[in-house]
């Protein structure tokens, strides 16, 4: 009984310290937590961490006393003496409050409802990602499949992606999980980066043993989850046999520079949980440890800005463990990172002729994988706007209406472009699921197969890449000379083009291209919002009351352009391939000026010279046999210029 008490002794006398410190303690970083008002707001509305313990798992409230907020502002501080402590910053994420979100609930409630047979199933696949404390309790203990009404009564579950469902993980087959297929260790461990850890203290009072091992820094600790391929069914709910990637982050960071194979890569957690260099003390009540460097901030941020207000909107009725104040931290966290590390975005002039001006807009995809990646309604939009000396619009594309859509943009998709020529057109950067009569699907177990993927693909991601099979780019994306190609294939860029009519203008012009960012657009509610249950309808009310605005990922400008119309420079125009993609491997090229051609060189996606042709004739230009993407290298007496092409058989 007296090893039970001990760790509520402490933690009782951690709360008098803590009051005690705070009465005379003046908070003045607003980026950091735990500040008075927060303390009074928790003990006000008793929200607090979960103690929940099966033998199995341990809820967070049980690392909170040591990993969390110390009140001697002797351990889990930065050298500004700023709480930095892990529980602190993990409270307010999306993983913290992943079994608490609105929008998944609903999703999950969406599918049972449309293929109400395979409930058990759904359901308990669902909840490996978002409550694995739950469902691998349920595993441990051969309880059965875990569901929507388990997770309901189950604070484990209800504590989501907690503290031992990342630190308990094991290194076996770590990086070749998929789909919430993960391995936990069987001893009561916590694995973490640091050697020698005193293992005294949280051995006797939590009963886990703290161990160093390097696989806790692997990027492919995040692969479990974060590789998600669902098994499709066609219209009346029937298995095809096929499966769908309903997100492949993991194998998108596989697929780029950022994963170079050596111990220097670019991680998950090396953007995910930025480093702090100086020594940190990681536990607090014992003074007498030594700090410990680099520490890992567990931000664990992402994109989902929009979905964080939200939760912070409805904290009480969600039952948030986090406070306004550490909510704010967090949503201001993640929109650093998706303005601050997510784009370059690059504006030049080009020329205009007599009745057009020709611009072309660079995109630079800075993650660590597609933009945007993960869930599938995620999507980036380019608002591009000409506008006339006296401030009239001459030419707009891409701009939010008040209903939160995009004007322009089809009823069913919008596909990619190269060329913007009018205002109905706009660049739109999303994956569209496509059911087995290849219209489009919000309904995950309807998706068969991408009718679009053309999220821009990180630097260093190839055609050619192991992992291409989950990771693939889907409709007219594949075969735009200027996606993921700038003189090499893995650019992670886009260059989109953009001949605007002047409509005989003469004068200056203001040229702006913004990049915005939904995590939950409109259009994408639409499917679930037609099906009434009483999940589906609680998040239908949240989601109308709150902000919908996107967030301005990128922007740039041309101040002052003078274009006068009437002239008669033209531009010539550009030589393509067609049919692209080709089954039979023979292409042809229509535009003008074939007579200037002077060479066509066939190389493969690696840059290497498959074959020349002296000159080009109606007879077209045959492929190699292998299928695959191959880039076309025209010469002409002015110019070189390059076509992707794709055959597809």
């Amino acid at each position: 009984m007296q090893r039970f008490l001990k760790p509520f002794i402490i933690l009782a006398i951690g709360g008098i310290i803590y009051l005690a410190s705070i009465a005379n303690y003046q908070w003045t970083d607003a980026q950091a937590y735990h500040g008075p008002q927060e303390i009074n707001y928790f003990r006000a509305n008793s929200i607090g961490l979960p103690l929940a313990d099966n033998g199995y798992f341990k809820a967070s409230g049980n690392c909170d006393g040591c990993h969390g907020f110390d009140p001697t502002f002797a351990a889990n501080v930065n050298e500004m003496g700023h709480d930095i402590s892990p529980v602190t910053y993990w409270r307010g994420t999306m993983m913290a409050n992943a079994a608490k979100d609105p929008f998944w609930r609903a999703k999950v409630s969406h599918e049972v409802t449309i293929n109400p047979q395979h409930k058990t199933a759904l359901e308990d696949k669902c909840t490996t990602c978002h409550a694995p404390m739950g469902k691998y309790s349920h595993v441990e203990f051969s309880m059965g499949a875990y569901g929507m009404d388990d997770l309901e009564t189950d604070s484990l579950g209800l504590d989501g992606v907690s503290c031992l469902a990342c630190h308990k993980q094991s290194s076996q087959q770590l990086g070749n999980l998929n789909s919430g297929v993960l391995n936990f260790a069987p001893q009561p461990v916590a694995y973490g980066p640091f050697d020698k850890p005193f293992t005294a203290p949280m051995q006797d009072l939590v009963g886990i043993i703290p161990v160093q091992s390097n696989h806790i820094l692997d990027a492919g600790l995040c692969a479990g989850c974060h590789t998600l391929l669902t098994e499709s069914v066609d219209l009346n709910g029937n298995f095809t046999g096929g499966t769908f990637v309903e997100q492949a982050t993991y194998h998108e960071w596989l697929n780029s520079a950022y994963n170079d194979g050596q111990s220097n890569a670019t991680t998950c957690q090396g953007c995910h949980m930025p480093l702090v260099s100086e020594e940190v003390v990681v536990s607090a009540n014992y003074p007498e440890l030594f700090g410990r460097s680099p520490f890992a901030k567990h931000e664990l941020v992402g994109g989902n800005s929009f979905m964080l207000k939200l939760l912070k909107q409805n904290a009480q009725t969600l039952g948030l463990s986090a406070s306004d104040e550490v909510m704010d931290s967090t949503i201001a966290r993640t929109e650093r990172m998706l303005q601050h590390r997510t784009m370059n975005l690059d504006l030049t002039f080009q020329t205009f002729d007599s009745d057009t001006a020709y611009f072309e807009l660079k995109l630079e995809n800075l993650a660590g994988h597609k933009f945007p990646s993960g869930y599938p309604a995620r999507r980036a939009f380019i608002e591009f706007l000409v506008i006339q000396d006296n401030g009239d619009t001459l030419f707009k594309s891409g701009v939010l209406q008040s209903n939160y859509e995009v004007m322009g943009q089809n009823a069913t998709y919008e596909p990619h472009y190269d060329f913007i020529t009018n205002e109905q057109q706009v660049q739109i950067y999303e994956m569209v699921m496509g059911d087995v009569n290849g219209n489009v699907t919000t309904i995950l177990e309807r998706a068969v197969t991408p009718i679009k993927d053309n999220r821009l693909a990180p630097l260093g991601f190839t055609t050619s890449h192991s992992a291409y099979d989950t990771t693939f780019i889907a409709g007219a994306a594949l075969t735009d000379p200027n996606f993921n190609f700038d003189g090499f294939e893995g650019s992670g860029t886009d260059l989109v083009k953009y001949h605007v009519p002047l409509n005989g203008y003469n004068g200056n012009i203001k040229v702006t291209s913004k990049v915005f960012y939904q995590s939950a657009p409109p259009k994408w509610m639409q499917e679930m919002f037609a099906t009434s249950t009483p999940t589906i309808d609680a998040f239908e009310t949240m989601y109308n009351n709150a902000d919908q605005s996107p967030v301005l990922i990128a922007a740039d400008s041309i101040l002052n352009i003078n274009v006068v119309t009437g002239i008669t420079n033209r531009i010539n125009s550009e030589i393509t391939a067609y049919p692209n993609p080709t089954m039979t491997g023979k292409v042809r090229l229509k535009g003008d000026n074939f007579s200037s051609i002077i060479a066509i060189e066939i190389y493969d996606v690696r840059g290497r010279l498959i074959s020349k042709l002296p000159q080009y004739t109606q007879e077209g230009i045959n492929l190699p046999l292998e299928k695959g993407v191959y880039l076309l290298r025209i010469k002409t007496v002015e110019n070189d210029s390059i076509l992707k092409v794709y055959r597809s058989k």
